[in-house]
């Protein structure tokens, strides 16, 4: 950790699109860093540039979060490096068709990369801030995760995952000064369209944000303590009114008898 540090942040997808905003922003608010993502050649190129205008320590990881051993990898960092402070859960893929029409093996690594790696990537460093008493956890999910309809289910059926487990860990660690953050972005300009197969260009361009806009938004909700951050979304009572409802529902959720609409003779 270098002199006058926030700690070192690993941010996962980091070689392109949000990934590398969140590093860019980072290293500028202080943070040195560990760069994670396939490509290693963006990746030395981006450290290179973050080290020579912020002056922060720069490390890049080269690995593939569905290889199984490249994962192990990473975790182990996550567990031995105890000047980490941050982790920016970024690394994710997805896609826009309806499930007929798309590849399931695909899809299995969606799951792979959106579910299992970030929940691996959390466990190996949770109890690290727990013993250091602190540390913050940003998990990037998608406004799909409350609006499945809009792209693939499956795809959304992993947000929604990055969603509910956000909520959990905020309870379940809420006596150990660990920020946990879920980014729910909506449409944004990054490769991500090119690769599931619709070009951004195709979008409404009413419904799309700029990269730099969206993470900059991302990082005010985290200043204020969000638990749940959407970038796009103009009236946050709107977000309130939805919570609230959610809140109400839960103590009627598991109940000893069956709803009377449905007409349910207990015996």
């Amino acid at each position: 950790m270098t002199a006058s540090s926030k700690g070192t942040a690993l941010v996962t997808g980091a070689s392109s699109g949000i990934g590398a905003v969140y590093a860019d922003r980072l290293a500028r608010r202080g943070h040195d860093l560990i760069l994670v993502a396939r490509h290693r050649e963006r990746l030395d190129a981006l450290a290179t540039r973050l080290t020579r205008e912020t002056g922060r320590s720069v490390q890049v990881v080269a690995a593939d979060l569905n290889d199984k051993g490249e994962l192990a990898g990473v975790e182990q960092i996550l567990r031995g490096d105890a000047s980490i402070t941050m982790l920016v859960n970024n690394a994710g893929i997805g896609g826009v068709g309806p499930l007929l029409e798309s590849d399931v093996d695909k899809m299995e690594q969606t799951i792979a990369l959106n579910v299992t790696a970030l929940m691996r990537l959390t466990y190996a460093v949770v109890p690290s801030f727990v013993r250091q008493g602190g540390g913050a956890i940003v998990n990037i999910a998608s406004i799909v995760a409350i609006a499945p309809e809009l792209l693939n289910g499956v795809y959304a059926g992993t947000k929604a995952f990055v969603v509910a487990f956000g909520r959990s860990l905020h309870k379940e660690l809420a006596d150990s000064n660990i920020h946990i953050q879920t980014v729910l972005p909506g449409a944004t300009e990054t490769d991500f369209w090119e690769k599931a197969g619709t070009p951004v260009g195709k979008l409404a361009s009413a419904t799309v944000m700029k990269t730099d806009a969206m993470v900059d938004a991302a990082f005010a909700g985290f200043d204020q303590g969000e638990l749940i951050t959407i970038p796009s979304l103009p009236d946050v009572a709107d977000w309130a009114a939805y919570e609230a409802a959610r809140q109400k529902l839960i103590p009627r959720l598991s109940l000893s008898s069956p709803a009377a609409r449905y007409r349910v003779a207990q015996t």
